[in-house]
């Protein structure tokens, strides 16, 4: 890395600080040259500015300019006083307030010598870097953000696309999952985000705590690339789970990224079933962030989650298929279903193939609908309500907003109809079933 105080041991270059010696160790990152009296539109953080002063007419005229550089995040100004005899001591003053370092330039050295020995300090600096990076390739990624950190003089994270934080070296400015959501929305935003370079379904991303220079930004890159390689090689810890576990079952419609899914959802889930769109995975407790995080990154059309309820692996694997069935019925590009928050009737249902339900419907309900088709009623609906009320007339009139005596024969007539007793338990039961298996 290179820093103001590289620049001062450049024996060419013969700078003397003026201004801001406790600032030294900021790191620079490129140089710009310029004699605007308030150049803040084309500053970035890190630069070297570098000015003769041609600006300065009087005092006071040196406030606007180094305010500029203090609000853009400059590494410092490098001043030449040829011109104006000397560094006027408004200039100094205004440094000492924003706190910028400033560097007094030799009146016999030229800006080109300058910018060129800045440039290749900055080059030498930057292999340097990615050698330095290169040579802990085989590191942990803490150790590998850690040195990026040093590299770059920004902290340095690495986060998951289900915002999930991997590594960093310093306490995010907001949660991991607002990172992913802004980087996946392309928002602006206080962090430099990039994408770790892989092949998993479920992309990292590497944020650095501010802009980058153009260099710095190839370096981040390379970071990118050196994370991304770890992560590949990574073999994932034995895990050791209880007899009765909690099974999670997931479908990325569309796409085969479940099993890629599922791994990075629930690190510490054992993956046992896996067929391209469907997985199921074993993990002691479920506790996970939520999936519409990632949704935007993926390509499925849809992602859907059912969890079964704890128990031995086979028992709960086949519930966390029913709860799975009934997330696909659920609206919205995103479903999670637990078995444990289903009615026992909703997951029976979502178990049965589509042609059994609707067969059920048909051979339970089919003189129903018919009447109803025939005589443009409603009977089906006011049943519907009668048992969900309990079987209670007052309730469901109520409900409906009818006498109770028009309810008790509109279920009379159903029951007819249907050739059943509609105030029996086991009638009602056959009955609601079949209802619900139209939904």
């Amino acid at each position: 890395m290179t820093t103001v105080k590289t620049l001062l041991d450049l024996p060419g270059l013969r700078l003397r600080p003026r201004a801001g010696t406790d600032l030294l160790d900021r790191p620079v990152t490129r140089i710009y040259v310029t004699e605007l009296s308030d150049p803040g539109r084309y500053l970035s953080a890190g630069e070297l500015v570098l000015s003769g002063l041609l600006w300065w007419h009087a005092p006071g005229d040196a406030e606007p300019f180094v305010a500029a550089l203090a609000r853009s995040g400059a590494a410092a100004l490098a001043a030449s006083g040829a011109d104006s005899g000397g560094i006027p001591d408004d200039v100094v003053d205004a440094c000492v307030r924003h706190r910028i370092p400033l560097l007094e330039v030799p009146a016999d050295l030229s800006f080109s010598v300058i910018t060129e020995q800045v440039v290749l300090a900055l080059a030498a600096a930057s292999d340097s870097a990615r050698k330095r990076l290169q040579a802990a390739a085989e590191a942990p990624v803490e150790t590998l953000v850690e040195r990026a950190a040093a590299e770059l003089g920004l902290p340095c994270w690495v986060l998951s696309g289900l915002g999930r934080l991997v590594a960093g070296t310093a306490p995010l400015p907001m949660p991991p999952e607002e990172v992913v959501r802004r980087y996946a929305a392309r928002e602006p935003g206080p962090l430099t985000v990039l994408p770790v370079e892989g092949r998993h379904a479920v992309p990292w991303l590497i944020a650095v705590g501010g802009p980058v220079s153009t260099a710095q930004a190839e370096l981040t890159e390379e970071v990118a690339g050196l994370v991304g390689v770890t992560r590949a090689r990574a073999v994932p810890p034995a895990v050791s789970l209880p007899e009765e576990v909690c099974v999670v079952a997931l479908r990325t419609e569309g796409s085969d990224e479940s099993r890629d899914v599922l791994t990075e959802w629930l690190p510490d889930a054992v993956v046992f079933d896996s067929a391209g769109d469907t997985s199921y995975a074993a993990v002691a407790r479920f506790q996970p962030a939520g999936l519409s995080i990632v949704e935007p990154l993926l390509r499925a059309a849809r992602l859907l989650c059912g969890v079964g309820d704890p128990g031995p692996r086979a028992e709960a694997a086949e519930s966390a298929r029913y709860a799975l069935a009934v997330a696909a019925r659920q609206p919205g590009r995103v479903a999670v279903v637990r078995a444990g928050e289903v009615a026992a009737h909703e997951l029976l249902l979502a178990g049965a193939p589509a042609g059994l339900r609707a067969a059920l419907r048909r051979r339970v309900l089919g003189p129903l609908l018919a009447y109803d088709a025939e005589q443009h009623t409603d009977l089906v609906h006011t049943v519907r309500v009668f048992l969900e009320c309990s079987g209670s007339p007052t309730r469901a009139a109520k409900a409906l907003h009818v006498h109770v005596n028009t309810l008790r024969y509109r279920i009379g007539r159903a029951g007819e109809l249907l050739g059943v007793d509609l105030t029996e338990f086991a009638d009602q039961l056959d009955v609601y079933l079949a209802l619900r298996a139209g939904d």
